[in-house]
């Protein structure tokens, strides 16, 4: 069954506008192989490789757990296979949401091609960042991270993550991988093109930090703070879209974001700057996952003040914008004097009239004068 409708061009095999029309067909299929490899005992080993969470640790009960075994996973360099498959699975649900979803709403509304484009853009990244926000919510509120702030740095390294935290990573990093090709099935414009790799880089640069440097617990936080003010943002442009006298969300949006700005620099700085630089453990130890030294400490807190700075530039520029937009006066339209079609104005008469006594020979006063004479 086909995700994507097809046209009734039939273009060549494997070329360009064949592989941007069934794009959804073709990840199918592969995302399809991986899965009956699962089936048979023979390529079985090598499938759940690209299925499952890999590097499991079971733990024992203890006097603290009475729980009889728990599971926990660290990260290796498998876990590229894991995320390649979700990559796969994420461009099947991102073409299922622009297929049976956003094009629909589309053809109804029958949008510019500007505002098409970020219609789907806004569209597909709410859904995601609603998703996301749902899920990193409820793991935080399961492993306690809310009610207990200095879980953040307490018992560093976190190199044992439940199976929730570990496949909230795996899907992040599958979900921002798989906005590269993206960018060639949705055919998107030269000129939005680096402004979206920028974006990508920085969401994969920061996911990947947090994910290799064991900061997962801030990562965690920061993504669902970051996630819910984004979503807010694309959620109103899509209210905005629809009907432009909605612009109430971007005033909220607007409050929130600067809100969501100081909250990343003060639980950055609480976790790095105070937590982490008080432990007693401060040695580099790659095999154990301790990064906790001081030219790590300020990188991460140097990478995460910039892009905060850049996002404040960034939205300062689009309000300054917005604000020239709104405030500029219209500009007068200039009236043209029209006159009345087959009605010529009254001095055009008058000329009219002596040009054609002139041309048919008629004797003008003058005329007659010098005659007379």
């Amino acid at each position: 069954m086909g995700i994507r409708k097809k046209s009734n061009k039939n273009p060549p095999v494997l070329s360009h506008e064949f592989v941007v029309q069934n794009h959804a067909d073709i990840v199918s299929c592969m995302a399809m192989v991986f899965l009956l490899g699962l089936m048979f005992e023979v390529t079985a080993k090598a499938a759940v490789v690209f299925v499952t969470l890999q590097y499991n640790v079971t733990i024992s009960a203890t006097e603290d757990q009475p729980v009889e075994t728990v599971t926990l996973y660290h990260y290796g360099i498998k876990d590229l296979a894991t995320v390649f498959f979700y990559m796969l699975v994420a461009i099947i649900i991102h073409a299922i949401i622009q297929e049976y979803v956003l094009d629909k709403i589309n053809r109804r509304m029958h949008f510019s091609k500007t505002k098409h484009s970020k219609f789907n853009e806004s569209g597909q990244l709410s859904a995601f960042y609603l998703f996301s926000c749902v899920w990193g919510t409820s793991i935080l509120v399961s492993e306690n991270y809310i009610s207990d702030p200095t879980s953040l740095w307490r018992d560093y390294p976190h190199t044992m993550m439940p199976f929730q935290m570990k496949f909230f990573y795996i899907s992040q990093l599958a979900y921002w991988f798989h906005a590269f090709p993206e960018l060639y099935f949705q055919k998107t414009k030269k000129e939005d093109i680096p402004r979206q790799l920028v974006y990508i880089g920085l969401y994969l640069f920061h996911i990947t930090g947090a994910y290799l440097l064991n900061l997962t617990h801030l990562g965690l936080v920061l993504l669902v703070l970051h996630y819910f003010v984004e979503f807010l943002f694309h959620i109103s442009r899509l209210f905005y879209f629809s009907d432009e006298k909605y612009q109430k969300g971007f005033s909220l949006w607007a409050i929130l974001f600067v809100l969501g700005r100081l909250l990343t620099l003060i639980l950055s700085v609480l976790t790095v700057g105070f937590g982490l630089a008080r432990a007693e453990n401060q040695t580099l130890d790659v095999s154990s996952g301790n990064f906790n030294v001081l030219p790590i400490r300020i990188s991460v807190l140097a990478s995460i003040c910039l892009t905060q700075a850049f996002m404040m530039w960034k939205f300062i520029n689009f309000q300054l914008r917005r604000w020239r937009e709104h405030s500029s006066p219209p500009q007068p339209v200039k009236k043209k004097s029209v006159t009345t079609k087959g009605k010529p104005s009254k001095k055009e008469r008058e000329n009219g009239i002596n040009g054609a006594l002139t041309s048919n020979g008629a004797d003008s006063p003058r005329s007659r004068k010098e005659k007379s004479s």
